[in-house]
């Protein structure tokens, strides 16, 4: 049954994301709240097939942490479900991402037009100076710019390495930093297989500004455990958006 309800799932995810990145082609003169609106209509869809398709459930922790103004969200990176989730649970989600997707088709267009923040992996201090500017401008839109610190996709257990942007971003923006705690790759990662379960993303207290480079670095790493949300008892309310 988990090969039929996987096989079921990502031909759901792949028909839902090709008829919804055709459609917002004619958002791409709009001003760019429709573009938001449009993607986050298409997290919800996730959310949906995943639960009836997959049976897997979304659970959200911490919503009193949620950002609703400008802010800085540093998530664990186990899926691509990390970054199509957030549209769905953040008023106005904000990613940092790699050049290189500006040249897949549909994809990097919308990208660009909802505002994401491109960088040059291979530019060293010119991207790190770039993405630091480009954050600032988000800023002043009121958005929540989420950044995964390690860089990349790591394994559910994996301890973190995190890369010197997110510190760098920390210190410039003078903001506190919400960690987000999440188990999405041991659900919905790397491979064909879908597990059923429940995916959890706990927004976490938010590191206040002003600490030392190194303390600030303690405390995200403690706060965001590489295996992700603690386990609760299952009487736990589970809760979707």
């Amino acid at each position: 049954m988990i090969y039929l309800r996987s096989f079921l799932f990502h031909l759901y995810f792949w028909v839902w994301s090709v008829f919804t990145a055709i459609w917002m082609l004619a958002l791409l003169p709009l001003p760019r709240r429709f573009a938001v609106a449009a993607l986050t209509f298409w997290s919800k869809g996730l959310f949906f097939g995943l639960r009836w398709l997959a049976n897997i459930r979304i659970e959200v922790r911490g919503r009193e942490n949620l950002p609703t103004g400008p802010a800085l969200v540093a998530a664990k990176h186990q899926s691509m479900f990390d970054v199509f989730s957030q549209f769905g649970l953040l008023p106005d989600a904000c990613f940092v991402m790699k050049k290189e997707l500006l040249n897949v088709p549909l994809f990097g267009w919308h990208g660009l037009k909802a505002g994401m923040i491109v960088v040059d992996r291979a530019g060293h201090s010119t991207a790190l100076k770039k993405l630091v500017r480009d954050t600032l401008d988000r800023m002043k839109e009121v958005r929540q710019v989420v950044i995964f610190p390690e860089g990349t996709r790591g394994a559910v257990g994996a301890p973190g390495d995190y890369k010197p942007g997110i510190a760098a971003l920390y210190r410039e923006m003078d903001l506190p930093v919400t960690p987000l705690a999440l188990n999405c790759g041991s659900h919905w990662g790397k491979g064909f297989l879908c597990k059923p379960g429940t995916i959890v993303f706990h927004y976490l207290p938010p590191i206040p500004a002003g600490l030392k480079r190194g303390e600030f670095m303690r405390e995200l790493q403690t706060a965001s455990p590489s295996r992700g949300p603690a386990r609760r008892p299952r009487a736990g309310v589970r809760q979707g958006r």
